[in-house]
């Protein structure tokens, strides 16, 4: 599809006054769940206003769902699945969007099984049934999980479900499998009873799946026209990051405020998963959080490619751009 861009309608999120705050909504990929407390946090110890910017922040449905609402400047910033947007971004070249900072620098991409219905390595789900919502991140990247795992595509049956339906289906044994972030399926499946022992999580990056996960990703008219707020908002994300380390209960605290029919102790737990797992990784702790190597992001368009016929193949940088990210003594998390 083509799409029309107008600098002049992005120019709403910025001051409109030399004092004023500049506006900067923030577009979610999910629910106000353990991993968004950082964003969370940093907006109620006004981490964001103390960069001069009056940040909102809005639910996602999806890994997906931020790209278009950035593209058409409906936010100027969000938070998605870098390598959709690397697709995106061929099939639409003159969509004014960039990732500018990396968060999950190890995807928590996952088929999360059950291993009472036969699951247990990515073989096993030959011959059976996968349950995977169209607009899931995890999903988009399966071709290149299989293809890594020499799966059989035509011997696994994919039944196409809803977000709210995919761990309800998985614990009632209607289907045997699901895609999924490992830290949102888990604790899905264990707070509806699913023993923990029968739960078998399969991440796609311990399996041949070479990829970053989800990023920061920002509109490049508003960017350019507010390049120093962009840094701002980036140099709060770090600290709204380093801040939750700190202090997991305050991170909660101020997610609940967002969504209080939560369980704190279980967004705790995913919070802390994510943490772990996905953000601080021996790379993040060495380098700061944000940025990408080049030749890992290079091997990533090229397992891509595996899966997908590029237009135009992007280079590295052209799917992230690191000219906004402050300084790295800002961004070193532990």
């Amino acid at each position: 599809m083509k799409i029309t861009y107008a600098l002049a309608g992005l120019m709403a999120f910025g001051a409109t006054a030399a004092t004023a705050q500049t506006d900067m909504p923030f577009a979610l990929d999910w629910k106000f769940e353990g991993p968004a407390a950082p964003y969370t946090l940093a907006v109620d110890q006004g981490l964001f206003s103390d960069q001069d910017l009056n940040v909102s922040i809005t639910e996602g449905a999806g890994s997906l769902d931020a790209i278009p609402k950035v593209a058409t400047g409906a936010f100027p910033v969000g938070f998605a699945d870098i390598n959709s947007l690397m697709r995106f971004k061929d099939q639409n070249p003159d969509a004014p969007v960039a990732a500018v900072m990396m968060i999950y620098d190890k995807p928590p991409f996952a088929i999360v099984g059950r291993k009472s219905l036969g699951v247990e390595a990515p073989s096993d789900l030959e011959g059976k049934v996968l349950g995977a919502p169209p607009p899931d991140g995890a999903w988009a990247q399966f071709p290149i999980f299989a293809a890594a795992n020499d799966l059989d595509m035509d011997a696994i049956t994919v039944e196409p479900v809803g977000f709210p339906t995919r761990e309800p289906m998985l614990a009632q044994g209607e289907v045997a499998s699901v895609t999924g972030f490992s830290f949102s399926s888990t604790l899905n499946l264990e707070r509806l009873g699913v023993d923990p022992e029968d739960i078998s999580v399969i991440l796609m990056a311990d399996n041949g799946v070479d990829l970053y996960g989800n990023a920061i990703i920002v509109n490049t008219d508003f960017a350019e026209a507010n390049p120093e707020a962009v840094t701002g908002f980036l140099t709060a994300i770090a600290m709204g990051w380093q801040a939750a380390m700190d202090d997991p209960d305050a991170a909660i605290e101020a997610l609940l405020k967002r969504n209080p029919a939560a369980d704190a102790d279980l967004e705790k737990r995913r919070l802390l998963m994510a943490i772990d797992a996905n953000v601080l990784t021996d790379y993040v702790a060495e380098n700061g959080l944000g940025g990408v190597d080049a030749d890992r992001m290079a091997s990533a368009i090229e397992q891509t490619q595996t899966v997908y016929e590029f237009q135009t193949v992007p280079t590295p940088e052209d799917v992230f751009d690191n000219s906004y990210l402050p300084d790295a003594e800002a961004r070193m998390l532990n």
